[in-house]
């Protein structure tokens, strides 16, 4: 699985940063956080094709996070997609955006299907979850966590050998969750060979926010936080006016939230030099990197 950072400025772009987007490729499927201008060329330097975008999910409808929306669908309508495309947003902006999806002329070759949430909604998909949380910001925001569905414990090769079991198609069923009757007439069953279940994985990504509990909850655990870090701690006073979060909190939620990695995101274009940013968040939570345009993660399955 990899985290690719399409756009990690604030609301101005500059020469180095974009602003916000963010892809999360898993196998064959790519979902979008945020869809800000300039999203879909982001994409194609970062060879990611738009076809395999299963779902969008707008944190909120200020410009920077949701306006490359119209000319990513009517490229993929250029590109005669037919496969519908998911759009989750804040409850109560539907029809906001259904009203700017109308405003371009083109013909849509599939279905924009757009979808309210709201904060605690949960979706289902095939071997993984998003929850939602609400956040601290100044227009109806959500935060997202991806959560991986949990995957069997590990096999315990020498105590199906003591119960006289062989390596072959019996080991395969009980590693798929099958009870196994031997020669002897015995059963064995999976919880008698198996490890605990282990855990997937765990990505959050707030969105615009100040410092919020409810994001330290919905981040509890996860692998990997990606934090609003707008303005650097000597605007503190700014940041919180302003719905945003500075280095040092942005830390503070990661380290209680008890998360692996912190990445600072959505970076004011008044910062050249992100290492300012960096250090103030270090010195609270020392694993913590800054995204850049077209960074890409690796989020590897825990052993």
């Amino acid at each position: 699985m990899e985290i690719i950072f399409l756009g990690t400025s604030g609301s101005i772009p500059t020469v180095n940063r974009g602003i916000p987007a963010i892809a999360l490729k898993r196998d064959r499927e790519i979902l979008l956080f945020d869809c800000a201008e300039g999203t879909q060329r982001q994409m194609s330097f970062a060879h990611l094709s738009l076809m395999k975008v299963s779902a969008i999910f707008i944190t909120h409808l200020h410009g920077d996070h949701f306006l490359g929306l119209a000319g990513l669908v009517q490229t993929m309508s250029l590109l005669l997609r037919s496969s519908p495309l998911d759009v989750y947003c804040p409850v109560g902006e539907r029809e906001r955006l259904e009203t700017y999806l109308k405003i371009p002329h083109y013909t849509l070759t599939f279905e924009v299907k757009i979808r309210e949430l709201s904060p605690g909604d949960e979706i289902h998909k095939s071997g993984y979850r998003i929850m939602t949380s609400a956040v601290d910001h100044s227009v109806p925001s959500l935060a997202y966590a991806y959560v991986e569905d949990e995957r069997p414990g590990k096999f315990d090769m020498a105590k199906a050998s003591a119960l006289g079991m062989k390596s072959g198609p019996d080991f395969s069923k009980l590693k798929a969750g099958l009870s196994v009757k031997l020669k002897s007439g015995r059963t064995v069953k999976p919880a008698e060979v198996m490890g605990s279940p282990r855990p997937g994985r765990k990505i959050v990504y707030t969105g615009d926010t100040r410092p919020s509990e409810k994001v330290v909850e919905l981040a509890r655990g996860a692998d990997v936080l990606i934090h609003d870090c707008t303005f650097a701690d000597e605007l503190a006073k700014a940041a919180e006016e302003n719905s945003h979060s500075n280095p040092s909190k942005a830390a503070d939620v990661a380290m209680r939230a008890g998360v692996g990695q912190l990445v600072l995101t959505h970076i004011s274009s008044r910062y050249e030099d992100d290492s300012s940013l960096l250090e103030q968040a270090k010195k609270v939570f020392p694993k913590t990197i800054a995204a850049s345009d077209l960074m890409v993660i690796e989020v590897p399955l825990s052993k």
